[in-house]
């Protein structure tokens, strides 16, 4: 685990989360900015991919704009937990598996080309398991969001106020045409850490450089992508306490409450979901990243407080272990297409 970092390390994970530069040589263009050479922070990056400090160099795309995924979650007897979990994440369209603080105690994000294939794993999970999951897919998102500033004791961010609007733009999956997808597909693994990225991304999804930028920054602009850079474990960065807190608050009250807690210091993710009753009965959902629990578990009061969410059933699901955390693969090419465009 990292839990203190070098000055330039710190620069590289706090100041480009976001904003890589989209030019020829972003890694260059960071060097330059940071005054050290280019091959300092490919290598610095490199160390930091090695040691588990981040998990790749890249684009995150909006929840919604690329085929289907869900939050899904199993009640797993403790002992069989190590088994279950292994099974899921050795899935490869499970990009998120966390063991939680609950009798529904393992946690999973599931993305794929598209519904019936959404359902295909699901199904495939519960067979290959023997328990049952539940799903529980986005309905509204309020702030989605796991850029922040790691020098403090919970997760923030600079300027949230400004850039709670853009979670206000419509999920519309994007249309892809067979270009798009091979480069999707060939993003999902991240930029490569090399002089030319962009080059190198083209030559995988069989395109140019030139067409590359142009298509993210087009996705940049009209919010398909909603951040290019580098990308934190956070665990690894010692925010270990972190806390999923749920409420069953009215649907017609969710939006306001929504994206009243949005706006809150220390809140990374604030998003309505379906209901899975009678198991499930929580639809409002935020999440709190902090290196103390004692201090999360105090700023979930404060909010709850603040915002009248103590008149309503609630549950904080505080994270156990992460069994597997990286961007999500949404299959939108066969692996067959794929691999003959890297050969």
């Amino acid at each position: 685990m990292v839990t203190s970092v070098p000055a330039l390390d710190a620069r590289l994970l706090n100041d480009w989360q976001s904003g890589l530069p989209l030019v020829a040589m972003p890694y260059a263009a960071i060097a330059r900015e940071l005054r050290v050479a280019e091959d300092t922070v490919v290598t610095a990056l490199r160390r930091l991919a090695r040691d588990g400090a981040v998990s790749r160099v890249g684009a995150v795309f909006r929840t919604g704009a690329l085929g289907a995924s869900t939050l899904a979650a199993l009640a797993v007897p403790p002992a069989d937990l190590e088994r279950v979990a292994g099974i899921v994440s050795a899935r490869p369209e499970v990009n998120h598996n966390y063991e939680r603080e609950h009798r529904f105690n393992l946690w999973f994000v599931v993305a794929a080309s598209d519904a019936g294939e959404l359902a295909a794993t699901l199904a495939a999970i519960a067979r290959d398991t023997g328990y049952l999951p539940i799903s529980l897919p986005l309905v509204d998102d309020y702030w989605i969001d796991l850029s922040f500033n790691l020098g403090a004791d919970l997760a923030s961010h600079a300027g949230k106020a400004a850039r709670v609007a853009d979670a206000k733009r419509t999920r519309r999956p994007v249309p892809l045409t067979e270009a798009d997808r091979r480069l999707v597909t060939a993003l999902e693994g991240g930029l490569p850490l090399t002089s030319r990225p962009f080059a190198d991304l083209a030559d995988r999804a069989e395109t140019t450089e030139a067409r590359v930028l142009a298509r993210l920054d087009l996705w940049l602009r009209e919010g398909v992508i909603k951040r290019l850079g580098v990308v934190v474990r956070h665990r690894a960065l010692g925010y270990t306490a972190n806390a999923m807190c749920v409420w069953d608050v009215p649907d017609a009250q969710s939006d306001a409450l929504g994206e009243s807690l949005a706006l809150e210091s220390g809140v990374t993710l604030c998003y309505r979901r379906a209901r899975a009753r009678p198991q499930w009965r929580y639809n409002l959902f935020c999440m709190i990243h902090g290196r103390d629990r004692a201090i999360v578990a105090a700023r979930v009061a404060e909010l709850s407080h603040a915002h009248r969410l103590d008149r309503f059933a609630t549950a904080v699901l505080f994270s156990k272990a992460a069994f597997k955390q990286r961007g999500a693969r949404y299959g939108l090419l066969p692996a067959a297409s794929f691999e003959s465009a890297e050969a």
